[in-house]
């Protein structure tokens, strides 16, 4: 029996963002302190700039092109279709639409980028976005509060990304002049604006659905001067662009193969700057080179998804529990990271700005085998099909998964998907899978986005069937929390009731860095690692 929510239309919009966290959790199959939120030169632990470089200085150079190399090659420039995330299209999007906002690494501020101004009332239940006068889209029509509404209720209406986050909590949007646009929302958020840095701020042009095809219409830096899908995105600088002409002739985007291959073509020239992910053993290698870039740690990068729909083993919370105690994240870590990523069962890791010292369930073998003989006592046999990636990273997953299950009377199967949209299909549309290894990768700019996500009874994303009422109030706590303390405090009353509940094993977050060469300055890094290239300028042009 399926979830109400799970219609046809909407299980394959929820895929369709599934598809990208799925890729963004993808670990590669290759085998000084500098800027606001300065991390640790080791590239261990600490978010935020590394390496020499990353502090601008200088004046800036006209001309040249950037390249970089795409983690995820985007094959729509649709902010509807495809995920504004650093990881999945994020940066080329922002380069043709920009954003309203952007979020600040170190203090966590939204700061406007497209828009002039950002205002709240005081229990952050009314937004007011004044925007720029004379900004036009690169057709030439005017950027203003008509174009803003029009092109938020396009986003929201597809059913994308954030979309639903966003029509569950924003009650309207008045446009009372040309340049005033008022979000209202229907309970306090805060940290609401990070929305605009993402897929809903990316303001797409009216002209861009005219004659039927979609035809990337933005007010951003740049234009689409060629976009050949799974080969490379050519982008032209605009003349007209409000802030004036980028400093960069082009920037092109290339997909890339590979942690190792990406490291290697940046260290050659080949690339410019590139966004590598979750491979530790590269991460460490481009940090100890002394390479500039922003390293970020995001929680819940490795999880044990547990299908907990009627019929399934994970509909027994005592299953779940078996599961989450029984599985070391540190065999996890030297499976696939070689030791060198974070093994941790916590939602928030340390390097977090919402850690608060709340811990996850820890590994107790005694513990978990109790509770699966509990299960077993009341009929369950121990079958459990795991269904996994065919990738080596996948594939040592899951086989130090099902060692350690079976070592405690589990009988687990592992079934390998054909492809990424096999895996997808199969847990988000079918949910045919017991358990299976993926990743939500929580976002310090809002945690919320990712919490929900996960563990929404109703969220769209939420392919385990997971549905628990105090954990949504508990949610919505996060949601609402209006200072950082109250933040934290809520978070720990997600994590002390995920430790009970277990909607997903959870086994450490997952590293990325956005890297770049010396001869490149003036990048910007906003929400989920998108980063803007405005401002952008090469070295020897």
């Amino acid at each position: 029996m399926k979830r109400p929510w799970i219609r046809s239309g909407v299980r394959l919009a929820a895929a369709g963002a599934a598809a990208a966290l799925l890729v963004a959790g993808c670990a590669s199959t290759d085998g000084g302190t500098s800027g606001s939120g300065g991390a640790a030169s080791d590239g261990d632990t600490t978010i935020g700039f590394v390496g020499a470089g990353a502090a601008d200085s200088g004046e800036p150079v006209d001309g040249g092109t950037l390249t970089f190399g795409s983690y995820s090659f985007p094959s729509s420039l649709d902010p509807t279709k495809t995920l504004a995330a650093g990881s999945n299209g994020g940066t080329e999007m922002a380069a043709i639409y920009d954003t309203l906002v952007r979020t600040d690494p170190g203090s966590g501020d939204f700061i406007p980028q497209l828009a002039e101004k950002l205002d709240h009332n005081e229990d952050y239940t009314k937004f007011t976005l004044t925007l720029r006068d004379g900004v036009t889209f690169s057709d030439g029509s005017p950027l203003d509060s008509a174009a803003v509404k029009w092109s938020i209720d396009r986003f929201v209406e597809a059913g994308r990304d954030v979309a639903q986050v966003w029509a569950d909590i924003v009650t309207g949007i008045d446009t009372p002049d040309p340049l005033t646009v008022e979000f209202t929302l229907n309970k306090p958020w805060a940290q609401f604006p990070v929305l605009l840095a993402m897929g809903p701020g990316m303001i797409v042009g009216q002209g861009s659905d005219a004659g039927g095809d979609f035809t990337p219409v933005g007010a951003g830096p740049y234009t689409v001067g060629q976009f050949a899908p799974n080969e490379k995105i050519v982008l032209n600088a605009r003349d007209d662009y409000f802030a004036g002409k980028p400093h960069l002739d082009t920037v092109t985007f290339v997909p890339t193969h590979g942690a190792q291959q990406q490291l290697e073509s940046l260290q050659s020239g080949q690339l410019s700057m590139t966004y590598i992910n979750r491979d530790a053993q590269v991460i460490k290698s481009a940090v100890d080179a002394g390479l500039p870039g922003y390293l970020d740690i995001q929680g819940l990068g490795s999880i044990g998804y547990i299908n907990q729909l009627p019929g399934r083993p994970g509909a027994d919370v005592r299953v779940r529990k078996a599961i989450a105690y029984a599985v070391d994240p540190e065999v996890i870590n030297q499976r696939v990271e070689n030791g060198l990523g974070i093994a941790d069962s916590a939602i928030v890791p340390e390097s977090s700005r919402w850690y608060d010292g709340a811990k996850g369930v820890p590994f107790d073998p005694a513990q978990a085998k109790k509770f699966l003989d509990e299960a077993k006592a009341d009929g369950y046999d121990g079958t459990l099909h795991y269904l996994s990636g065919n990738d080596p990273s996948a594939r040592a997953a899951a086989l130090a998964v099902q060692a350690q299950l079976n070592a405690i009377g589990f009988n687990v199967q592992i079934d390998y998907a054909n492809s990424v949209n096999d895996l997808v299909r199969k847990m988000y549309v079918d949910h045919d899978f017991d358990m299976a290894r993926a990743a939500l990768q929580m976002m310090d700019d809002a945690p919320y986005l990712r919490l929900y996500a996960g563990m929404g009874s109703d969220s769209k994303n939420n392919a385990t069937g997971y549905a628990d009422p105090t954990m949504d109030e508990l949610l919505t706590a996060v949601q609402t929390a209006t200072d950082d303390d109250a933040k934290k405090a809520a978070i720990g009353e997600v994590q002390a009731q995920a430790n009970e509940t277990i909607p997903y094993a959870v086994w450490g977050p997952a590293k990325v860095l956005t890297v770049w060469n010396d001869d490149v300055h003036g990048v910007k890094r906003s929400a989920d690692n998108i980063f803007l290239l405005d401002s952008a300028w090469v070295t020897g042009s």
